[in-house]
């Protein structure tokens, strides 16, 4: 089975036959699961076919030069957008995945009613979309409005961890964007969590364990 043919569906119309190169799409894409900080950041992307943004690609496949430039084109071209992010409470109350998929929900609930058919990179569909939806593996190399919101969600989270990098320059935010580096690893054993960090991810919670064992006992 080809990356197409095992796209996930939901909200079809029963038996009947939908053209669905005729219906308004918007891509969805994530970026930041991985991450032991920060939060997942979520995009939704409507393209104008009247107004084509070259160059787009699957955001991981760009330069951050290339990334940059392309991120106010989007912007100012696409007949829509948004950009979601789950905060780190979110993600340890929910889950990474179920926190992502209630990222794009979101997402597509903010573009409103002109949204017809959602197609999202993955293998996964959230639930209680208003429209129609594709989950599709491999998607953002496939679909120009996945990819161009694979790049709105990459550009968008490293531009946040880099205003967190001024808050906490000791993680060094700004060149891991929070991804378990072996550079991150060390200073989270050094200094222990910050308020941004997962506790929900392994790494965070040994990490604060430590730091709780390192802590002197005061007698009363």
């Amino acid at each position: 089975m080809n990356r197409r043919a095992s796209a996930r569906a939901s909200g079809d119309m029963g038996m009947f036959a939908i053209d669905r190169s005729s219906l308004r799409l918007a891509g969805v894409d994530e970026a930041g699961r991985g991450p032991l900080a920060g939060p997942v950041a979520v995009a939704a992307v409507i393209l104008d076919p009247a107004r084509p943004v070259e160059g787009l690609n699957d955001s991981k496949k760009l330069s951050h030069a290339r990334r940059e430039a392309l991120y106010p084109l989007i912007v100012e071209r696409a007949a829509a957008w948004h950009v979601e992010m789950m905060a780190v409470a979110e993600i340890d109350r929910l889950n990474i995945l179920h926190a992502t998929l209630e990222g794009m929900r979101r997402c597509v609930v903010a573009l409103g009613p002109q949204v017809e058919l959602v197609r999202i990179d993955g293998n996964a569909v959230p639930k209680a979309l208003p429209c129609m939806a594709e989950a599709l593996v491999g998607g953002d190399a496939l679909e120009p409005a996945i990819m161009a919101a694979s790049i709105l969600a990459k550009v968008a989270r490293d531009r946040l961890m880099c205003r967190l990098h001024a808050e906490h320059p000791q993680y060094g935010f700004d060149l891991h964007k929070g991804y378990p580096t072996p550079a991150h690893l060390a200073a989270l054993s050094l200094h222990g969590p910050c308020p941004h960090h997962r506790r929900s991810f392994a790494p965070v919670r040994e990490s604060a364990a430590r730091m709780r064992e390192r802590e002197p006992a005061f007698e009363a």
